[in-house]
């Protein structure tokens, strides 16, 4: 039995119902777990092939139940390549939500922002991304349940982005949409290097996330993706970058994102 076959396996035995939505929340974004009717709480320590969370705002908690009548799954949480994990265990807590039998994944994380116009607290769909990690979780053999290429020519869901659009628009929530690039880390990106980043087509910039929709998509589950503009990228403000500016940012604009992943929520229930 697969690392993946025994997590998967562990989860499903712990859960009321399978999922069809997931949830990735990332630095500083919990919250939605509020939301969770007749929640059920696996810590990732206790699921098997799971490492322990590393990253401050990380709770490393999977929450299971009814958000607005649709059961949910929510990863209060995530790997990253910068911890020392490979590309396959930063994925594999979406790996283990697609076995579950998700039909939608939700990612969020806290991004720095590549131009001016972006004030921290801003929340940004992602329209496209560009994966600059040096790494995919797919090399390998192909794994049972997903397809050796995915076409990428879509990687985010258009209809999940109306529904978002539709959402801010109601509850007056300010959304921007920009392509969101994937480095290794940790360290913050240079003056030099956020001006590169800009060249590439780049409007925020982040360490996670990427690896999550690749299994995704060879998957064939829907994505949608926001990120949270938690500062700006080096070079574009006057103070020193510090994780502590990213929590305090997901601390204020956090019930925000909250606010429009439920509105989102709310509608896919009523079209299941």
């Amino acid at each position: 039995m697969t690392e993946l076959h025994r997590a998967t396996q562990f989860v499903e035995q712990r859960l009321h119902e399978r999922p069809v939505i997931g949830i990735i929340l990332g630095s500083g974004l919990g919250g939605l777990e509020a939301d969770v009717d007749e929640p059920s709480h696996i810590p990732y320590a206790e699921i098997p092939g799971f490492p322990p969370i590393g990253v401050a705002g990380h709770a490393g908690v999977l929450t299971a139940g009814r958000i607005a009548g649709a059961p949910c799954a929510v990863m209060r949480g995530r790997y990253h390549r910068y911890e020392g994990h490979d590309a396959a265990t930063t994925a594999l807590p979406a790996r283990v939500l697609a076995r579950l039998g998700i039909r939608t994944l939700i990612v969020t994380n806290a991004a720095g922002g590549l131009w001016h116009g972006f004030t921290a607290g801003d929340l940004m769909l992602i329209d496209d991304h560009i994966n600059l990690m040096w790494s995919n979780p797919l090399v390998g053999r192909v794994v049972e349940g997903e397809v050796r290429f995915p076409d990428m020519s879509v990687p985010y869901d258009r209809e999940l982005q109306r529904m978002a659009e539709d959402v801010a628009l109601a509850e007056r929530i300010r959304l921007r949409r920009g392509v969101y690039v994937a480095l290794l880390g940790p360290s913050y990106e240079t003056p030099a290097e956020v001006r590169m980043l800009r060249q590439l087509g780049g409007d925020a910039v982040g360490m996670s996330t990427v690896p999550e929709v690749l299994v995704a998509r060879a998957a064939g589950v829907a994505v949608l993706g926001i990120s949270l503009i938690a500062n700006p990228g080096a070079g574009l403000a006057t103070e020193p970058l510090d994780h502590a500016d990213v929590m305090r940012a997901a601390a204020r604009s956090g019930p925000v994102l909250r606010t429009l992943v439920y509105g989102v929520i709310s509608r896919l229930a009523k079209v299941a």
